[in-house]
């Protein structure tokens, strides 16, 4: 995993080409006359930055810049998010939660089948002492025995809840709690 530190200049490259991608699905279908798909595509993205505001305003820069730039980098996956509710987490180290999720990150990139068709969905769900965690992994696992392994070990402040992991998919809750 790339651990780049972004330049504003290089963040707002990314962005400007992000959009300008998008406006140019919307155009191509409404060339098309798909008027239908249009607005699928827009609802996209509009709950994307519904998302992508939310993630912002929980008062995690850390994580919020590992989140908003995982897909512009190399990775052996791609990531969507969505956070359920406005909480902010005043109480939880950004720090702590933003490492765990990158060393997770690095143990996935290196357990999965490289270019394969590698995606994973994390749910977030801010509470008042804490933020949970879903994650939802579809795609090919070659090394299923690290993700476990990385699972097992006990980390101060992070309880985890495994689901069955295959060799195509998983699932995973893991909270972020504040140690009282």
């Amino acid at each position: 995993m790339i651990n780049r530190d972004w330049t504003k200049v290089d963040l707002l490259r990314h962005v400007r080409h992000d959009w300008l991608n998008k406006l140019q699905l919307i155009k191509g279908n409404l060339d098309l006359n798909k008027i239908d798909r249009t607005k699928e595509i827009i609802s996209e993205i509009v709950i994307q930055a519904q998302n992508e505001t939310k993630l912002s305003n929980l008062n995690f820069p850390n994580l919020t810049l590992l989140l908003l730039t995982h897909n512009w980098e190399p990775h052996s996956f791609q990531i969507e998010f969505e956070v359920l509710n406005h909480m902010k987490c005043n109480e939880l180290d950004d720090q702590m939660v933003t490492e765990w999720i990158r060393q997770f990150f690095l143990q996935l990139d290196d357990a999965l089948k490289p270019f394969g068709e590698n995606h994973l969905s994390l749910t977030l769900e801010p509470q008042e002492q804490g933020i949970r965690f879903f994650f939802d992994f579809c795609g090919t696992i070659e090394k299923t025995e690290m993700i476990q392994t990385f699972i097992e070990k006990q980390s101060p402040g992070v309880y985890i809840q495994q689901g069955e992991i295959g060799d195509e998919e998983f699932s995973l809750e893991v909270l972020f709690q504040q140690d009282t």
